[in-house]
């Protein structure tokens, strides 16, 4: 029997077998951010465990610095101790690390793919949940928790048990309005938020492998919403494109051999999934969350969805998530009144996001009671993304031009949305408080927070 791409990867990096379906695994690349893997490395060192491979080991702070037009390491004290201590610990044992204003630094899953650090066929953790990320170019990738990181740090391995197998294929061609952002929300928004617990997901079909390779880091950064924690695309002539010439990649006749053996990567022909799903195109139009959970999103031209209408198991859920929003059930969703509109974040701040929402807000303003935000997700994005004038496109509308970081993602570096206000996010959380203490998220593309800064509330982008 065939084997697919999960478990050729897998396969090839297991370094012994502990028994009750535990392996021990080799790790590629450990990535750090200041929040998790700052404070791990010093607990690694301290309790006398340096690093086993500082070179397969790369660190960028992004979570906790402020993200304000010239902002510096002072500009937000809380969290200049962990980037000093960062600083400190990646200097000692020959850690590369992308600094603040570096070429490179940037939201950790942004700076990997962009360097060429994520490869097909490698193994990559880092201590955060939307890991899965890279593994829209091929490559293994999870998050892992603190205690696992001091693990791979001292040892450039971890303990790990495999998962289940699953294949989401979307079939057909993406309608006018459709991104990445809306494949994955629609498919959470089908199966729910633990369907993918236990599994690793391949991604396929037609649609996949018409995404450019921007998209597909996308469509598997919400992997984790889904409950697994696991998410990939094969690689092909696309990755190989992106990945050609970039800083960590593989140079001149190394290039040649790793990609042949890339191309023996994907799935098999004749490799069985443990559980298979198919999503036709067609049904898939602009999504947008209504609750406190992706599985909250419904099509942008429906109405908010009635708890009495749902399932029965999930009706408290819904009028809890209701109350919150402080939406009505029945009504439509387009046209409801929005404060904030943030574009950024792991999982929309590439150049490609940055020239989506560009192209809907060029020669046009936000709504005047709109606070709208674009943080580009590197110091390279920033950089091109200027060259290409698009920082003058959103200013001219009236949004604020930021310096890359994670941002009002998750409200760490206190840029947060104030409370009961509505905010609409490139984001991949809509947890209750997830933007700050009372904050109402609701997730979209890029191009869809853009008509929602236009129109000062949640928009149909297909009509702009």
């Amino acid at each position: 029997m065939g084997k697919t791409l999960f478990d050729k990867i897998w396969d090839s990096h297991v370094i012994t077998d502990l028994g009750n379906g535990f392996v021990l695994l080799h790790i590629d690349r450990l990535l750090l951010h200041d929040m998790s893997g700052g404070k791990s490395l010093k607990e690694a060192i301290e309790k006398g465990y340096p690093p086993s491979q500082p070179r397969l080991i790369y660190g960028t702070p992004d979570h906790t610095m402020s993200t304000k037009p010239g902002r510096t390491e002072h500009t937000h004290p809380p969290g200049l101790p962990l980037i000093k201590s960062m600083r400190e610990t990646t200097s000692a044992y020959g850690i590369k690390l992308f600094d603040l204003g570096q070429d490179g630094q940037g939201i950790v899953h942004v700076m990997g793919p962009e360097q060429g650090l994520t490869l097909p066929g490698t193994t990559l953790v880092c201590g955060d949940s939307h890991t899965s990320t890279h593994g829209g170019l091929g490559a293994l990738a999870f998050g892992i928790g603190s205690s696992e990181l001091v693990h791979v740090i001292a040892t450039q391995t971890m303990v790990q048990r495999k998962p289940k197998r699953m294949r989401a294929s979307f079939e057909g061609k993406l309608l006018p309005g459709v991104t990445a952002k809306d494949m994955i929300l629609h498919l959470i928004g089908e199966l729910g938020t633990a369907a993918g617990t236990g599994f690793s997901v391949e991604y396929a079909g037609s649609a996949v492998r018409a995404l450019p390779a921007e998209a597909r880091l996308t469509l598997c950064n919400l992997t984790i919403e889904m409950g697994a924690r696991t998410g990939m695309v094969a690689p092909d002539d696309t990755t190989y494109e992106y990945l050609n010439g970039r800083d960590y990649a593989p140079k001149g006749a190394m290039w040649d051999r790793a990609v042949a053996h890339w191309r023996t990567l994907p799935s098999d022909p004749d490799a069985e999934f443990d559980r298979e799903h198919t999503i036709d195109m067609k049904n898939v139009a602009p999504q947008i969350t209504w609750g406190t959970s992706p599985e909250h999103v419904i099509a942008v031209d429906r109405a908010i969805p009635d708890p009495g209408t749902g399932p029965e198991e999930k009706r408290g859920a819904w009028e809890a998530a209701l109350k919150y929003q402080g939406l009505e059930p029945g009504k439509p969703i387009e046209g409801t009144k929005v404060d904030w509109v943030f574009i950024g974040s792991c999982t929309n701040s590439r150049l490609s996001d940055l020239r989506a929402a560009a192209e809907i807000v060029k020669g046009r303003h936000k709504a005047e009671h709109v606070t709208a935000w674009v943080v580009p997700g590197s110091v390279r994005i920033k950089s091109e993304a200027e060259a290409e004038g698009l920082d003058r496109v959103f200013t001219e509308a009236g949004f604020e031009w930021r310096e890359p970081g994670c941002s009002m993602c998750l409200a760490s570096n206190g840029e947060r949305v104030p409370p009961g206000q509505r905010s609409v996010s490139t984001s991949n959380r809509n947890f209750v408080g997830r933007q700050g203490p009372g904050a109402r998220t609701h997730l979209a593309s890029p191009a869809m927070a853009a008509a929602a800064a236009i129109k000062g509330a949640i928009a149909d982008v297909r009509k702009i």
